[in-house]
């Protein structure tokens, strides 16, 4: 009896072995099946991709034109793009005085994808003659290389004489004693270098420029935005004063 018991617990231990390993067996094929199907859907992705930056290149050369045409009446308007970026909740901050100054002579304001899209995107300032500077363009420049990394590229502003970002605008001639000089919005022009896109960089101010403040500039130059949120702050108050008063009846 003991002998057959144990023959016993034997091919019971064996067929659960069995059982495990028919299970282990099926797992691995559901994952691999898994992973094709993934590796299938990551194709269609890619393919999909694909068409959107074609169909994304073909729109930027039908916009190309109204651009230009929009930039042709923007230049009729007296201070626009200074308007529209001291409007900015985001941009506004950081003109210094003397950015405001120079501002007056910012005549247009051009955002270009590269033919390829995925390869990068410029932005481009462009001045009326001026007492600050020899440049009529200042270009900022973002390369994206296939290895992750982003090289920028900035014009280096050729000063005139007495003025620079380090200066702070004008020299004081008569050597008068002033406070340290505000941080220009000149500087992120030298903000220049290769980048790694995985250490999480990205350049917030050309960020906003190109998808906020360039699809539509004339929403901050008529102040929609803070309208904006002014009737969001008047909606939210008078959804307060609804529920104050609902509390109020139920007492």
């Amino acid at each position: 009896m003991v002998a057959d018991r144990g023959k016993k617990s034997k091919a019971s231990d064996a067929a659960a072995e069995d059982d495990s390993n028919r299970i282990d067996q099926d797992l691995i094929v559901s994952v691999e099946k898994l992973q094709e199907v993934q590796d299938e859907l990551e194709k269609v992705n890619e393919q999909a991709s694909d068409e959107v930056l074609e169909v994304e290149q073909k729109y930027n050369e039908i916009r190309r034109p109204v651009y230009d045409k929009r930039n042709e009446v923007i230049k009729s308007i007296p201070d626009f793009w200074l308007t529209a970026f001291m409007s900015h909740p985001a941009l506004g901050d950081l003109l210094s005085e003397e950015d405001q100054k120079i501002f007056k002579y910012f005549d247009s304001l051009y955002v270009e994808d590269f033919k390829d899209v995925a390869s990068g995107y410029s932005i481009t300032f462009n001045f009326k003659t001026n007492p600050y500077f020899e440049d009529a363009k200042l270009v900022k420049t973002f390369t994206f290389h296939e290895e992750g990394t982003t090289q920028i590229t900035g014009t280096d502003i050729k000063w005139k004489e007495g003025m620079g970002i380090a200066n702070g605008g004008e020299h004081d001639k008569k050597g008068n004693k002033r406070p340290p000089p505000e941080e220009s919005f000149f500087t992120w022009f030298t903000e220049t270098q290769q980048k790694d896109i995985a250490d999480g960089f990205s350049d917030e101010v050309a960020e906003i420029i190109k998808e906020d403040l360039w699809p539509n500039p004339l929403k901050y130059f008529n102040n929609e935005a803070d309208e904006e949120d002014t009737d969001g702050d008047e909606d939210d108050e008078e959804e307060k004063e609804e529920e104050e008063e609902d509390g109020e009846d139920e007492e």
